[in-house]
């Protein structure tokens, strides 16, 4: 016996050792849990698409300039559910279920998504990338502070009239436009109500076509071109930005511009986005996510809309167009981003 416990001896002091660092690991992870050491935190985007990962940017930016940083006091998850909705309420469960001290999420569906989910687990969630947060049945109402007390966040909507008007600008002679929009989309669902209303206020015939997926774009696109609109307009529909490429090869089929109310699509080849700068909002709720991770209830963070305009202009979509679309200087000088035949040019303030 005596033998055993001598030749047990030089192994004794590593698995104390190892057995110290494992406790202290162990209480460390714990402690994330609780808000104590590391917090963890979930991103959760709907689809890769300009302005939610401008959105995403803003807030991860945010996050370390607040000193939260990735692998020192957050560990920081990034969640994508490509344009799916089964991938999305799987996503919606993983993070709801105690894997996670804050759920930030970026765009209506996924906000949608994670907060019914949410409901039971009521992990604190922070959103932004939205357009109407009232509108999406989620216990939000119209009070900044009427929202369950596990959530909060910022609203944006960009102004459709404010697009139409710069459209009749640029051509007077504008008389009938075309939208795409997804029927289950709460987004675009607000979108559509809000250009119908500004059409008929200024006389113009809007002609509507569904798409339900991103495959389905395309076709509705060239289904618009033969009914014969003067433009497309694009809304905040995450279906069709993720697939605007197919509707500006229809509408340069078709010899027609393409507008939009979401930056940075001119980059795609639309002729203007006059929207709102995304990345400037997922700032603020990357800021508001800090202000939860430092011991702020949610419960009183108010809901309120942020909505900093920003207007892309791209002057190559001109080329080859059927009808006289003409921007002028002055137009020209409020863009913070203008697309030329030489490339891009930022203004220095946007950078």
């Amino acid at each position: 016996m005596t033998n055993v416990l001598s030749n047990l001896r030089p192994f004794v002091l590593p698995l104390t050792l190892i057995l110290m660092v494992c406790a202290v690991l162990l209480a460390f992870d714990r402690g994330g849990a609780s808000g104590a050491g590391i917090q963890r935190v979930a991103i959760v985007q709907h689809a890769s698409q300009g302005a939610i990962d401008a959105g995403v940017k803003g807030v991860r930016d945010a996050l370390a300039s607040e000193g939260f940083v990735d692998g020192k006091n957050i560990r920081l998850t990034m969640y994508n559910a490509q344009g799916d909705l089964p991938t999305a309420n799987d996503i919606a469960r993983k993070v709801t279920d105690g894997s996670s001290d804050l759920v930030i999420t970026a765009s209506t569906l996924s906000m949608q998504i994670v907060a019914n989910v949410n409901r039971q687990s009521k992990v604190r969630h922070v959103f932004g990338i939205v357009s109407d947060a009232a509108s999406a049945q989620i216990g939000v109402g119209v009070e900044p502070l009427d929202h369950p007390p596990w959530l909060t966040g910022y609203t944006s909507l960009a102004s459709v009239p404010n697009a139409l008007k710069l459209a009749r600008e640029l051509n007077p002679g504008l008389r009938r436009v075309g939208l795409i929009w997804h029927t289950s989309e709460v987004s675009s669902q607000i979108y559509t109500r809000e250009t119908r209303k500004a059409c008929a206020q200024m006389g113009i015939e809007l002609l509507e076509a569904n798409a339900e997926n991103p495959t389905e774009v395309g076709q509705a696109a060239q289904s618009l071109v033969a009914r014969g609109i003067d433009a497309f307009l694009i809304t905040g529909d995450v279906v069709v930005l993720v697939a605007a490429d197919s509707v500006v090869k229809a509408a340069r089929a078709g010899r027609i511009p393409v507008l939009t109310v979401i930056p940075p699509t001119v980059r795609k080849g639309t002729l203007f986005d006059l929207g709102l700068d995304y990345e400037q909002i997922g700032r603020n709720v990357g800021v508001l996510a800090a202000k939860v991770l430092s011991g702020t209830s949610p419960a009183t963070l108010p809901i309120i809309n942020l909505a900093p305009e920003t207007f892309y202009l791209n002057l190559t979509a001109l080329e080859g167009l059927r009808d006289r679309w003409q921007v002028s200087d002055a137009i020209k000088a409020r863009a913070a981003l203008v697309i030329d035949k030489d490339g891009e040019h930022l203004k220095a303030a946007a950078r």
